[in-house]
């Protein structure tokens, strides 16, 4: 393989640095990721007291909040790409030479 392919991984890089890299490059993907944890422990922290809903409709509501959470820091993360490419050069940049 090419060693300008950019879709190969990096033998030499570990979880750890291909998430903080991973981070740099789209910072509200780790904010979906921990909501998303954090979505699912609460309700499954919640599933021992759910009185007299069904175990199905329970798991459903806890696939809709932490699918909602997901979509809402995806969506972020895209109006916030889309400030930084367009907007912000466009107003904050005085000429381009």
């Amino acid at each position: 393989m090419s060693s300008d392919n950019q879709w190969s991984a990096d033998e030499d890089e570990g979880q750890l640095s291909r998430l903080i890299r991973k981070s740099r490059d789209s910072p509200f993907v780790p904010v979906g990721i921990a909501g998303f944890v954090t979505v699912v422990s609460y309700g499954l922290y919640k599933l021992k007291y759910r009185r007299d809903q069904k175990m199905s409709i329970h798991f459903i509501h806890l696939r809709v909040a932490a699918q909602g959470f997901v979509v809402g820091a995806v969506t972020l993360g895209v109006l916030y790409s889309m400030y930084k490419d367009y907007i912000r050069p466009r107003f904050f940049n005085v000429s381009k030479k």
